[in-house]
Order: structure tokens, then sequence, then C-alpha cells
């Protein structure tokens, strides 16, 4: 796969190329936002990988440039902790992924392979999609719409959808979200399932405060529940 590196520390940035190109990625790496963003269009990248504290254009703005055109994975590059806000930050930016610095290799390309994964997700022939009139998610194609109206998922948001779908009617536990939607890798990250499902929430329900459609089963998991056409507004 074709992946872009874009962080202003040399030092991390070579480590990185070194890590992907073992794993037999094809690698081009850029020193600051700008020249990221700029390599994005010529290279073409398969995922994109973005420091986010960085001289003059940072990663957030990069990765909206980004958004504006592509639906291209990203994985931000945090030198801080990751919390619940600044996913959402990334969220709201595009992010599908953080990582912390410093960053361990081998769990670094463990991550680029399960986001990878997530966006090559194929729908099955037994499910083409979902449509009430108000919400519609056509799985084979990859869009969503609301209200006719085309909403932008990131990769990870569209495959959580997708398997909350799948199983629409049942509960999906958190941590068979995190094995199935992320990935083994991510099996501790309790917190990611929670705060992408309000990110979600925000993108398709009629009322994020009181969803319809993605329902909290508490201290369990997760449930999608269809709607009766025209019985959302």
């Amino acid at each position: 796969m074709k992946i872009l590196v874009v962080d202003d520390e040399e030092v991390i940035r070579n480590a990185l190329e070194r890590a992907l190109i073992s794993d037999n990625h094809e690698v081009t790496t850029c020193g600051d936002g700008l020249e990221g963003l700029k390599a994005f269009h010529v290279f073409r990248p398969e995922l994109v990988v973005l420091d986010i504290a960085m001289p003059g254009m940072d990663g957030l703005t990069v990765c909206r440039r980004i958004r504006e055109v592509a639906d291209t994975p990203i994985m931000m590059l945090s030198a801080q902790a990751v919390t619940e806000d600044s996913i959402v930050e990334g969220l709201n930016a595009g992010a599908d992924e953080y990582i912390i610095k410093p960053v361990r290799l081998n769990e670094f390309v463990a991550r680029v392979n399960a986001l990878l994964r997530r966006a090559q997700m194929v729908a099955t022939d037994t499910e083409q999609g979902y449509n009430d009139g108000y919400l519609t998610v056509d799985l084979h194609r990859r869009h969503v719409y609301v209200k006719s109206v085309k909403k932008h998922l990131t990769p990870t948001e569209f495959k959580l959808l997708a398997m909350l779908i799948e199983h629409a009617g049942h509960v999906v536990t958190q941590r068979d979200l995190l094995e199935q939607v992320w990935g083994q890798e991510y099996v501790n990250d309790i917190y990611y399932p929670r705060v992408y499902i309000a990110q979600l929430r925000r993108k398709i329900e009629p009322n994020p405060a009181n969803p319809v459609y993605i329902l909290t089963e508490h201290r369990i998991g997760y449930r999608f529940e269809k709607q009766l056409p025209g019985s959302v507004d």
C-alpha cells in the first residue's frame, strides 16, 4: 500500500518509513504540513500518517484539507496522551485514528494495517444496506445520506455503522466492536466506541441527544434499531 508520512521530526519520520517499508508498503515522507498536502495530491496514498503539532500548517489543518477532496484513511500522531476531547477534535477534522508518541513501531505498523483493513471493507452480498426514507446507507458504494443529503463518514465510522446495521435489533458488545471494527490491537481502548458512537450520532440522528437509530445498552454495548419508512423526520 502507498502511505504518506508527514512529521517535522526527521528521526521519527525516518523510523516510521523504515518500519512501513519493512512491512512491504511504499512510503513517501514530508517534513511539514504544506509539503505533505502537496505530496498527497501527487502521490495519491492509500493512507496518511500526520503529526498534529507541526510549524506552519499543522496536522489538523492538513487533515481538513484532505477531507475536502478525499476519504483516504488518516492516522494522527500526538505527542500528548490521547483524551476523548482530542479524539473528538480529530474526528471533527476528519481523522480516523490516533497514536501517541513515542511510537512503538510494532504497534504502529499493526494499527496502520488494521486501519487499511477497515478502509477496504467490502459489504456482504446478503445485505445491500438500509433505507427508511430519512437515513439511507449503501454498503456497497459506501454512501450515507440523511434526508437525501450525503454525509461524509470516515472509514472507521462507516465500518462501525455497517456492523451495527448488520446486527440490527441485537446488542453488539463494546468488546466485539473493538475487535471487529478497530482490530484485536484495540481491545483495551474502551473509550473508542463511546467517542465514535457520539460522533456518528451527530451525523445521522435527527436528535443526537435522543437517538432513535443507535441505542445504548448501559455497560454492554450498542444496538441499531430500524425505523418504519416515514416515521423519522
